[in-house]
This record gives structure tokens, C-alpha cells and sequence, in this order.
């Protein structure tokens, strides 16, 4: 089958991707939705822009589509970019967030297509842990939630985080995977891409509470 998968360039939605592409289905377009409204309802905005140098490296073309980012109505901008694609499905990196999952199967289900949700109702640590033995590199872009500091912003996800997320997990039931927004994550390279991506520049800022980790340059560099 056919598909477009909903990219945000974090873990969720690049794994996502590559298990519908590993049970055969052709992944035709990585689609990212440009939102103005950092605090969308529906999409990833942290580093956003580093998914064209992601999509370059996978060999896979990439879909830009701009949205303002207003509640409920973003989704129209979704509707009309898939609707403009020549693919019989749609993945996404969903977990356990049925705010967008049902929004998703909404649409899907207007335009005829067929929702993919590979992660769905996975047990957390088991994922995490799968992630990992993919071969992926992951870093933390954004923090929000109790036992999470500035020291995680720009970290690697490694097996000694994903203790660490299992026990504030249990302490404070903080979602490991981050569904609940606790934490953001940006994919940098992996064994199905081309190249690594190598971050030059970024800022970290902390209110005390929250931070984010923004690449301001970046470029594709070949793998070691």
C-alpha cells in the first residue's frame, strides 16, 4: 500500500515510519505540518525545520505544509495536504494520545484512506528499549515535567534515560514515552539514513519549569 506518514522528525513518528515501511508498505512522502502556534493542539513544532535534512537523508520526498496552528481548524490544513497526495494510507506515530488518533481516523476516513498506527498501545519501556536496538539517535528537544532539567536538553535517549523515565514514571507518572508532552525528542540519524545529521549550532532555554532544545544550524554529514 501506498503511504504518506505524519513527520514531526522525533522518535514517535520516524519509527512509526520505518515499521509500516519493514511490513512492506511503500512510504511514498514524510509529511510535516509547518504550525505558526508553538503550543499546537495537533502537531510537533520544535525543530520542525530539521525534518527536510531527515527526509533528504531516508531518500524520501518531502510534503511542507504551513498551518496556523488553530485548534480543530488545523486540521483542515492536514485534510487538504493528504488530499492532494496519491497515497492509500496515512501513518502516525501515536501511542496513546486519542486526541489525535481519532482526529486522524476522522479524516482518513472522509478521504477513503487507511489510518497506520504501528505504536499504538505499546507497552512503554518495551518501546523505548525497541527504539534503541533500531539503531536510531535520539536527542531531547524539549522538557516539561517533574524530574526532567536543563541537563536533558540536547541529551541523548539511552538506555540509562529510559531507567531514569521508568522510574519518574512510577514516582510521578511521567509517560516514558513522552505522550503526555514531557518531553519532545529529534531523531539525528539512523541505520536507514543516507547520512547523519550533525547539529552545528543550538540555543537551550529554561524557565525553570520547561525548556527547549532549538537547532539553529545543522547540516548532513556522511556516516562514520
Amino acid at each position: 500500500m501506498k503511504v504518506a506518514t505524519l513527520f514531526s522528525g522525533g522518535k514517535d513518528s520516524c519509527y512509526a515510519a520505518r515499521l509500516a515501511e519493514e511490513e512492506g508498505h511503500d512510504l511514498d512522502y514524510l509529511v510535516s505540518m509547518y504550525s505558526e502556534n508553538p503550543d499546537s493542539y495537533m502537531f510537533h513544532t520544535i525543530n520542525i525545520g530539521v525534518t527536510e535534512l531527515q527526509a533528504y537523508s531516508w531518500g524520501k520526498e518531502h510534503v511542507e505544509t504551513k498551518t496556523r496552528g488553530v485548534k480543530e481548524k488545523e486540521l483542515d490544513d492536514l485534510e487538504k495536504c493528504l488530499q492532494g497526495l496519491d497515497v492509500e494510507g496515512v501513518v502516525t506515530g501515536a501511542i496513546a494520545s486519542s486526541y489525535q488518533k481519532e482526529r486522524v481516523d476522522r479524516i482518513c476516513g472522509e478521504l477513503g484512506l487507511e489510518h497506520l498506527s504501528p505504536l499504538w498501545g505499546r507497552e512503554r519501556k518495551e518501546l523505548l528499549n525497541e527504539m534503541l536496538r533500531s539503531g536510531m539517535t535520539i536527542v531531547f528537544s524539549a522538557v516539561a515535567a517533574h524530574g526532567l532539567d536543563q541537563r536533558w536538553l540536547g541529551a541523548k535517549l539511552d538506555r540509562q534515560a529510559v531507567n531514569r523515565l521508568v522510574e519518574l514514571s512510577e514516582r510521578f507518572g511521567v509517560d516514558p514515552c513522552g505522550e503526555g508532552g514531557e518531553y519532545e525528542s529529534l531523531v539525528l540519524d539512523a541505520p536507514w539514513f543516507r547520512y547523519r545529521i550533525e547539529i552545528k549550532e543550538a540555543e537551550r532555554s529554561w524557565d525553570g519549569v520547561s525548556g527547549r532544545y532549538r537547532v539553529v544550524e545543522a547540516d548532513l554529514m556522511p556516516k562514520k
